[in-house]
C-alpha cells in the first residue's frame, strides 16, 4: 500500500480507524511521515487521553535529574507535609513514586471515585485520602487514572512551580512544542464536552479548580509533538543533539517492572510506559481512544497517533508496526 492508498483507507474507514485525526513519524529525527483526517490539521490539539500518563513520567525523570526529587523511593508524603493522615491509616505512610509510576500503589476503593474527587476544589488532595487501606502494600496492579493526580502534586511541591510551567519550561519548549496552557472550567458539563466533542483544541491541559493539571489524563497536543515526545525514547533520551532526560532515568522507565495480564495485552509495564515485547526494544504510552507514543529504540523510530473519542481501541501498536511503518518504508 502507498501512501495515497493509505490515506484512502484511513478517511474512509468505518472500524478502528474511523476517528483517527493525525499521524505523524519521525526516525532518525527526521520527518517521515505526516498526514490527517477527518478535518484536522497537523498543528491542531487533540485530548490524547491517558498518553498524559507517559508525559507525567517524562516529567518525573526531569525533576529526578535536576535533584528537585531525591529518588523515585521517595515518600509521597515527604511531599505533603501538611496533609492530615486519616485516623487509623497506617499504609499511606509507605506508599512512595516509584508505588505511583508503576501502579503499584494501594487505594481504599474498588472502583475510581471520580464524581468525589472531580467535583472537589482540589484533586490532589481528594485523591491522598484514598491512597493506602488495610490490605498495605501487595505490590499488585491497580490501573489507577485519579490516582497519578499525586504526581502533580508531587512535582509542583518538588519544583516549587505549576506542572504546566514546569512542562513548558522543561519539555515542551526545548522540543519545539507549543507553550501550553491550563484548561481553567472543570464543571461536569464541560469535562463531558471535553471528552466527546470531536472538533480540534488549543494546546491546553485539563486541570482542576486549584490549576492542578490533571496527571492521568487531559493533555491537549497533536501527533507531531507525540512523536517528538516518542523520538526522545527512541534517541535514548535526547532530541535534536540536547539532552532531555538522563540516559539512566530513561533505562529504569522504560524497564520492565511488571508483567500485564491479558487485560492489557500481557505487555510489560515500566514507569507510565508499556514495552509491548519481551524482545524487542519498543515502547508505548497509550491512551484511550486509540492515541498513542509509540517509540522503537532500535529502528529509531516514533510514532504520534491522536483520535476523537472512541471507547476500547487498544489496536494502535499492531497497526503501526503492520500497516504504517510498511508505507513508510515504501516512501
Amino acid at each position: 500500500m502507498n501512501y495515497e492508498q493509505f490515506h484512502k483507507v484511513i478517511g474512509e474507514s468505518t472500524g478502528n480507524e474511523s476517528n483517527v485525526c493525525q499521524i505523524y513519524a519521525i526516525r532518525d529525527e527526521k520527518t517521515v511521515f505526516d498526514d490527517c483526517w477527518r478535518g484536522f490539521r497537523t498543528d491542531d490539539a487533540v485530548n490524547v487521553n491517558s498518553v498524559t500518563k507517559g508525559v507525567m513520567a517524562l516529567l518525573a525523570g526531569i525533576a529526578l535529574d535536576q535533584g528537585r526529587i531525591k529518588s523515585v523511593d521517595q515518600k509521597v508524603l515527604d511531599f505533603f507535609p501538611d496533609y492530615k493522615v486519616k485516623r487509623g491509616e497506617k499504609t499511606i505512610y509507605d506508599v512512595t513514586i516509584r508505588h505511583l509510576l508503576t501502579m503499584t500503589a494501594p487505594y481504599k476503593y474498588t472502583s475510581e471515585p471520580w464524581t468525589k474527587v472531580c467535583t472537589s476544589g482540589d484533586w490532589t488532595l481528594a485523591v491522598l485520602d484514598f491512597l493506602g487501606g488495610r490490605k498495605g502494600i501487595t505490590g499488585e496492579f491497580k490501573y489507577a487514572t485519579l490516582g497519578i493526580q499525586i504526581l502533580a502534586g508531587i512535582i509542583e511541591n518538588a519544583t516549587g512551580e505549576r506542572c504546566i510551567d514546569f512542562a513548558n519550561r522543561y519539555l515542551f519548549l526545548p522540543l519545539g512544542i507549543p507553550e501550553h496552557v491550563i484548561h481553567g472550567d472543570s464543571s461536569k458539563e464541560d469535562q463531558f464536552d471535553f471528552f466527546m466533542n470531536k472538533k480540534p483544541r488549543k494546546n491546553e491541559w485539563y486541570s482542576d479548580p486549584k490549576g492542578v493539571v490533571t496527571a492521568g489524563w487531559g493533555l491537549c497536543t497533536s501527533a507531531r509533538d507525540l512523536a517528538k515526545l516518542g523520538a526522545v525514547v527512541a534517541e535514548g533520551g535526547t532530541y535534536n543533539g540536547k539532552r532531555i532526560l538522563s540516559e539512566g532515568y530513561l533505562k529504569e522507565m522504560t524497564a520492565p517492572h511488571l508483567k500485564l495480564g491479558e487485560r492489557f495485552g500481557n505487555m510489560n509495564y515500566g514507569y507510565l510506559w508499556y514495552k509491548p515485547y519481551d524482545d524487542r526494544e519498543v515502547y508505548a504510552a497509550i491512551g484511550d481512544s486509540g492515541n498513542i507514543i509509540y517509540a522503537d529504540t532500535e529502528k529509531h523510530i516514533s510514532v504520534g497517533m491522536t483520535g476523537t473519542f472512541k471507547p476500547r481501541i487498544f489496536d494502535r501498536v499492531e497497526f503501526i508496526e503492520k500497516r504504517l511503518l510498511p508505507v513508510i518504508e515504501q516512501a
